[in-house]
């Protein structure tokens, strides 16, 4: 029976696609109970294509990890919820009040954070250095939005989630890693934190510590030209695949080139 769920939300960058190649590496541990691990998990494409018994799934974006949270607790679906300009922007006036008087930790966040995601500009996600959501509005005939989230209560039991940076995250010796960071590109503001390359070189340090320690770890990333060239001098296996562009503000949908960066496997 196919377990795999589709992703909640809509997610620039998501690694759907690349669920096969992940999943041909990650068999092997799955079959030793190992946990999954994505210290930046975004949209949950991988994960909820693998179905992992077990997983610790992190990312920075608080808002993000307390819509995860409150789907594991049983999220309802009870806000009105249709495409409309007016009432966008009206729930993304909502949504940032929540954010200034310290409610967005709750339910009533969690919804109108889905909302803005599938009703916003091709589905970005992004904060300005106030913490505060900006993206505007898409351009959209009509949006399908859900109307209940039990699949989701089910999916995330057993599933640990957390919001904090990458090198607080303990890691074992029975976890497998994956890590999927933003591109290294100029757009990197999907939190209030942002993603830089100094990020990158420190996500690279840490990924390549937890190797030391025999822990299985797998990387995907645009295969700029410093990227590659981080990977390789820090020993890890590269492999060269094309990548959908799924969103781009131009409409080019040239496929881009992505890099599938192991080591310890």
């Amino acid at each position: 029976m196919d377990r795999r769920i589709r992703p909640p939300l809509k997610w620039a960058g998501g690694k759907r696609w690349l669920v096969k190649q992940i999943e041909h590496l990650w068999k092997p541990y799955e079959k030793r109970n190992y946990r999954f691990v994505e210290p930046l998990c975004g949209g949950l494409a991988v994960t909820l294509g693998l179905m992992p018994r077990l997983a610790l799934l992190n990312d920075i974006n608080s808002h993000l990890i307390n819509f995860y949270l409150q789907l594991k607790r049983g999220l309802k679906a009870d806000l009105p919820m249709q495409f409309d300009k007016g009432i966008y922007y009206d729930y993304r006036d909502r949504f940032n009040g929540l954010v200034k008087t310290g409610k967005w930790k709750t339910p009533e966040a969690a919804l109108l954070f889905y909302y803005l995601n599938h009703s916003g500009y091709n589905g970005l996600c992004r904060f300005n250095q106030q913490g505060y959501f900006n993206v505007p509005v898409g351009e959209y005939k009509q949006v399908t939005y859900m109307k209940e989230f039990d699949q989701y209560r089910f999916a995330f039991d057993k599933w640990e989630f957390s919001c904090e940076d990458f090198e607080k995250l303990t890691v074992n010796a029975n976890d497998f890693v994956y890590v999927d960071p933003p591109y290294d590109v100029e757009f990197r503001q999907y939190s209030e934190a942002g993603f830089d390359w100094k990020d990158q070189v420190r996500l690279a340090k840490w990924i390549a510590e937890r190797t030391d320690h025999r822990v299985p770890v797998v990387i995907s990333n645009q295969a700029t030209e410093r990227i590659v060239k981080l990977y390789s001098d820090m020993g890890f296996k590269l492999e060269f695949l094309d990548a959908p562009r799924m969103i781009s503000c131009k409409g080019d949908r040239t496929r881009a080139k992505e890099v599938l960066a192991t080591k310890g496997i």
